[in-house]
């Protein structure tokens, strides 16, 4: 037992099958992922959630005073990958103690804190050396909340995981999927990627969203919103750096 669980703790995906769930590769390259930024593009229904809810329960069983913050846009969302964080500790054998246990949060007996937040940068400047942050519905997190949480990670070095469907071609989830850097490694996953989405339901529910919200939802395109007055590609296309700056 003592030789499985070492294999646990330096291996998420051992954990993840012990756990009672095969993740699909690209699961399995979230769980593993030790890097510092990553960005999920991922279709509705896709495992994202039950993936980075795995990850977070690993950080804080097997890294111990470890504190990792569950952000949303609001808080009912944030309690839900929080539930499923909870239905996964439910599920080992031989689990650690819990010191603190209610709605929002766990205390593991090893000091390690799993806090779920709503977007609201009042509700987080309290938190400072975070090990981890998990975004979830990142595209519809206020971009103030985003620039708040991201001065929590510099004393631990922590990571940065926002993942979420695409919401138009606005906010940080855009900006940084488009524009962002070498340092975030980004995973895209529509549905006809997803083996538990049948073609059968995804041509429903293609009949049933429209082509707008089903490229949205399901194909991970970042399409124009409905409230949009001007298109974000005619925008970028009236800024040349051809044209001197007059002071």
């Amino acid at each position: 037992m003592y030789k499985e669980d070492i294999i646990r703790a330096l291996d998420p995906v051992a954990f993840s099958r012990h756990i009672g769930i095969e993740p699909d590769p690209w699961q399995a390259e979230v769980l593993r992922y030790e890097g510092k930024r990553m960005l999920l593009n991922c279709s509705r229904q896709s495992g994202k959630s039950t993936t980075t809810a795995m990850k977070a329960l690993h950080r804080g069983v097997y890294t111990p005073g470890s504190l990792i913050l569950l952000v949303s846009p609001s808080l009912r969302q944030s309690q839900e990958l929080f539930r499923k964080t909870k239905e996964h500790y439910g599920k080992m054998e031989n689990k650690l103690s819990l010191l603190e246990d209610n709605k929002l949060s766990m205390t593991l007996s090893n000091n390690s804190r799993i806090v779920s937040l709503p977007g609201d940068q009042a509700t987080v400047r309290g938190f400072s050396s975070v090990s981890l942050i998990l975004e979830d519905e990142s595209a519809q997190v206020k971009d103030e909340f985003y620039q708040a949480i991201l001065p929590m990670l510099i004393i631990n070095d922590g990571q940065y995981i926002a993942m979420s469907t695409p919401y138009g071609k606005r906010g940080h989830f855009f900006e940084e999927w488009t524009n962002g850097g070498s340092e975030w490694q980004k995973i895209a996953i529509t549905a006809e990627m997803c083996p538990r989405i049948t073609p059968e339901k995804l041509e429903q529910q293609r009949r049933s969203l429209g082509d707008m919200f089903f490229r949205q939802e399901y194909m991970c395109e970042f399409v124009e919103t409905e409230d949009s007055s001007f298109y974000y590609d005619l925008v970028q296309r009236a800024f040349s750096e051809a044209v001197q700056p007059l002071f």
